[in-house]
């Protein structure tokens, strides 16, 4: 089944015009909560600097120090397991399963189990594993994929997820009460919680020093799962990792704060080593991460502690929805991760921004997000992997803005068609008229009033 691209998806998701804009608002709103939040720190960015120069160093050593979280890890009793690429994490991870001949299995949040097909894999095998966060169970129970890294459900509003809980939990038709609704999503996992041989969580934060790592969550799901269950199993990137301890702090301050505009995360768990009679495992993944650390331009982007600042202030990924993206990581940091995972399939991505560089400026690790998003274009371009009536265009627009004499004759008589044949702009084979407004034609160009005017 061919996947459709961003544009494509995009126009599906914007038909509704009044779910679009609440869509939009609402992500704003999580965008002026970081910045309030941010306001309150007068070391802000120094924070930011420092998360900056802790990855870009770590980064940098990455075979050092993975090769001390292994060491360390192992001798707190943690069974660790390294997969190059999601097949691997899928299959060890079946292993496990298998060989202990599990049964009921619960999720925490993690887009690396997501980025990895994990459910669907084991669906396959005839595995069943409940994600327990409440956005994850909603769309789980949907039968979608997550919209948003941090706020999986954001693209559905209660009304949707009171009839899906009608449907699915049996819950009352009509009650879309908020209280009501977690409520009764709380009832139904807690037997789920209790029941469970093996709990699968992601990883934060993993600790080169101390072989522990860390696990950042809302609603605790995480550690109710952990703490229920006989194995525990901790999926992480190998990007994930941190030198020290102490460098919690920097990396803690800026998380909560940049994802959701609270000061901290409600539970942000530390695991050291299994509990007495409980196994540990840690997967280690690259599944292309050390591709992308091999390349210069790109390399920076294995910063980012998905935190989604970057989704919430982005002008298309509010307006399109996290779907649109046709990728575990939406927004633009994924429009930079994918296409390290498949460049053609990918190639769209990058192009589904305006570059207007408020990615970068939230950025908690100061990744240089719509510079990043520049390049992939060239790359992509390069590799001849842009739709060719797109290649001709820009082709076009280039010798227009090369010619300045044709580039003032061409805005001359677009004006004058703008003013005197408003039609001919204005309808919908016109990709620029969808969704947006034409502006009025002013009746000189800025060269022409500046000339006048000096």
């Amino acid at each position: 089944m061919s996947v459709k691209q961003h544009a494509e998806a995009a126009q599906e998701f914007i038909k509704d015009e009044a779910r679009t804009d609440w869509h939009d608002e609402t992500l704003w709103f999580v965008r002026h909560k970081r910045d309030k939040a941010v306001n309150t720190l007068p070391e802000w960015e120094i924070l930011r600097d420092w998360a900056s120069r802790i990855k870009n160093h770590t980064l940098s050593n990455l075979d050092y120090y993975l090769r001390s979280f292994e060491e360390k890890a192992a001798s707190n009793g943690i069974i660790v397991h390294w997969a190059s690429d999601a097949e691997d994490h899928n299959r060890i991870i079946h292993k496990i399963i298998a060989d202990n001949k599990i049964e009921k299995i619960v999720k925490s949040k993690s887009m690396l189990t997501e980025e990895c097909h994990l459910n669907e894999y084991l669906q396959n095998k005839g595995i069943q594993i409940l994600d327990t966060d409440l956005g994850e169970y909603i769309v789980q129970l949907r039968k979608e994929s997550p919209s948003h890294i941090v706020l999986p459900a954001i693209h559905l509003k209660r009304q949707d997820v009171s009839e899906t809980f009608h449907e699915h939990l049996n819950t009352e038709k009509g009650n879309y009460d908020p209280q009501y609704l977690a409520g009764s999503a709380r009832h139904h996992l807690r037997e789920r919680f209790i029941e469970s041989d093996l709990a699968i969580t992601g990883v934060n934060f993993a600790i080169a020093e101390s072989g522990s790592f860390v696990v950042c969550t809302n609603e605790g799901n995480a550690d109710m799962g952990v703490h229920s269950a006989g194995i525990h199993i901790a999926c992480m990137g190998i990007e994930k990792l941190i030198p020290k301890t102490e460098h919690l702090g920097v990396f803690l301050r800026l998380l909560a704060r940049s994802a959701t505009g609270q000061p901290i995360t409600t539970y942000s768990s530390h695991f050291n080593k299994p509990r007495p009679g409980q196994q540990m495992h840690v997967v280690i993944v690259d599944n292309g991460r050390s591709r992308q650390l091999g390349r210069a331009d790109f390399r920076n982007s294995l910063k980012c502690i998905r935190c989604a600042a970057c989704f919430n202030t982005c002008p298309v990924y509010r307006r399109s929805g996290g779907h649109s993206y046709h990728s575990t990581v939406a927004g633009p940091i994924g429009s930079i991760l994918n296409p390290n995972l498949d460049m053609k399939a990918n190639s769209d991505l990058p192009f589904a921004s305006t570059l207007c560089g408020s990615c970068s400026n939230v950025c908690p690790v100061k990744i240089d997000i719509h510079e990043q998003l520049w390049k992939w274009r060239q790359v992509i371009v390069a590799n001849g992997y842009v739709d060719k009536g797109k290649k001709a265009g820009m082709q076009g627009m280039a010798w227009v803005l090369s010619n300045p004499q044709v580039y003032r004759m061409a805005g001359k008589m677009g004006r004058w068609i703008m003013r005197t044949f408003p039609f001919m702009l204005n309808n919908r084979l016109n990709v620029w008229y969808k969704q947006r407004e034409m502006p009025r034609a002013p009746e000189k160009s800025f060269r022409d009033w500046f000339k006048e005017n000096k």
